[in-house]
């Protein structure tokens, strides 16, 4: 057994801990079907967001965690439930009106309110494929109406015929009463509306492999074959049954769906298949502790999380502690992006085992690069505070006095993120600022930290400078803390800030000394 492969069968690293699940499945046989299936599953009503890059990005960890574990090789689909049928007009489209008359029509059915593709679901699928696409993930993209349509789902529908009075008692059992009377796991697309019909089953007919059913607006009794895209399934035995039809070995969803995993892995195993391994995760919430929702558009969007970070630290937030609520705002973007960095210059001096714990090797799959940021991204937030930074030239004026040999061309992460932090400075921090003036001991420590430094004659060091400060407050404060948070309140006007031996290092002792007389003559309180 090579080193990282026996690393791996010990790691407790999550995305390890469900691999190793998954391998037992075929601990005395490897699968007939040749790989190891990991799929997820997309709703194409609308547009993709980063609870899909969430899943995607998880999913993709486990399964390369599993390649570390085993030869078995794998298969990772992407599932668009697209023959689902319209419920509602989305608010966000244009020309919303003209969408009405084709509601319960599947969205492979409804016109594309863009203008730019087939129908509205396949305009969905093509921003799925360049979502997912744009993150280099590695996947299969199935269509429900393609995979319906092609006759790949013929099989286990007719199976599902065969055992509908069982897979109706599994359902049965989760449904109020009023529902029970009319309800079947059968849909059928009318022929002539094309529309998905919610109607009660007069005759389900395995043998010959039909449904009977009252058409709901003219009353004709109608016969369907259940082959050949005629009919789909209701979307909780659709789960199932997809499982089932593709032999899915792996899927994870979010814990609103933990309710009906019994209902799901039931249904998979009458139409018969081993239930899939489940990895249910926490649900994201916003700042002040709500559920993040595509329709109330709270939270942190895809979009605007990389308009002010990396994917990268987006991939190593999804990382952390996966079955934890996390909240997700953009307060935790900056400290996201200096803990990914951090992992990335530790990985470098870690052994095999450290380095499979490391969130670096599952978020790049075992190819680390190496981190080029040499200042934080808290402390470029800082610099662009106090030197009111508009673009990042103006902060690559700072680094590169800080560090001489670097450039934007040889630090592309370092250029990318001053770029990123003039954003969020300018978006964020620059708004709540509320600068202080200081107390009277305050004013004294200051003056006299000014007077330090203006007596310094050493190089931009971070350790000399923090002596310097840390020695200032250690005679004037106690607790300590008091005087590094007066120079954030007073110098920075915000209520906590960088290691500050290392912000003078990098903005440069005469402008430290500037930014506190300017502080201490009040010109920082009036803006």
């Amino acid at each position: 057994m090579a080193k990282m492969t026996e690393a791996g069968m010990t790691s407790k690293a999550w995305p390890f801990e469900e691999a190793r699940r998954i391998l037992k499945r075929y601990e005395k046989a490897p699968p007939e079907k040749g790989y190891v299936l990991f799929e997820t599953g997309y709703g194409p009503s609308g547009l993709p967001h980063i609870g899909t890059f969430g899943e995607v990005a998880r999913t993709t960890m486990i399964r390369r965690a599993f390649q570390e574990i085993s030869d078995i090789p794998t298969r990772l689909i992407c599932f668009s439930d697209d023959l689902d049928g319209m419920r509602k007009v989305p608010g966000n489209v244009p020309n919303p009106d003209a969408l009405q008359e084709h509601l319960q029509k599947p969205l492979t059915s409804v016109p594309d309110p863009f203008e730019k593709f087939e129908s509205f679901g396949h305009h969905n699928n093509a921003m799925l494929r360049r979502f997912l696409d744009t993150f280099g993930f590695e996947y299969e993209f199935i269509s429900a109406t393609e995979f319906y349509a092609s006759g790949k789902f013929d099989e286990v529908l007719l199976r599902a015929a065969e055992k509908y009075d069982e897979i109706m008692a599994v359902m049965l059992k989760s449904l109020r009463e009023e529902r029970q009377q009319t309800y079947s796991i059968f849909l059928p697309i009318h022929p002539e509306t094309g529309r998905v019909l919610y109607v009660p089953m007069k005759k389900v007919d395995a043998a010959e492999g039909t449904i009977t059913f009252d058409d709901p607006e003219t009353g004709t009794e109608m016969t369907l074959p259940l082959t050949g895209g005629n009919v789909k399934l209701q979307w909780k035995p659709d789960f199932g049954a997809r499982w089932a039809a593709l032999e899915v070995d792996f899927e994870m969803y979010g814990k609103d769906h933990s309710t009906n995993t019994p209902i799901y892995d039931s249904i998979c195993r009458i139409l018969g298949w081993k239930a899939p391994e489940h990895f249910t995760y926490e649900l994201f919430l916003d700042e002040n502790g709500q559920k993040i929702s595509k329709s109330s558009g709270n939270g942190v969007s895809i979009d605007e999380w990389l308009t002010y970070a990396s994917a990268e630290s987006l991939s190593y937030f999804m990382y952390q502690k996966p079955k934890t609520a996390k909240r997700m705002h953009f307060d935790v973007i900056p400290k996201a992006v200096d803990e990914y960095h951090q992992q990335l210059r530790a990985y470098v001096d870690q052994d095999d085992k450290a380095r499979l714990n490391n969130p670096v090797w599952h978020i790049h799959g075992g190819d680390v690069p190496e981190s080029k940021m040499l200042v934080p991204f808290s402390m470029l937030l800082n610099l662009a505070s106090v030197s009111q930074a508009e673009d990042k030239d103006r902060l690559w004026g700072f680094i590169q006095r800080y560090a001489p040999d670097a450039t934007p061309q040889s630090n592309p992460d370092m250029d990318q993120a001053a770029g990123f932090a003039v954003r969020y400075f300018n978006d964020f921090v620059k708004p709540k600022r509320t600068f202080r003036l200081p107390t009277d001991l305050e004013r004294e420590a200051l003056e006299a930290l000014r007077d330090e430094l203006k007596a310094y004659d050493g190089a931009l060091d971070d350790e000399a400078l923090q002596s310097i400060v840390y020695s200032v407050g250690r005679d004037r404060f106690d607790p300590l803390r008091a005087w590094f948070t007066a120079l954030y309140e007073v110098l920075l006007g915000a209520s906590q800030g960088p290691r500050f031996g290392g912000f003078i290092a990098l903005y440069g002792v005469d402008e430290t000394i500037a930014l506190i007389d300017r502080a201490l003559a009040g010109e920082l309180v009036k803006g």
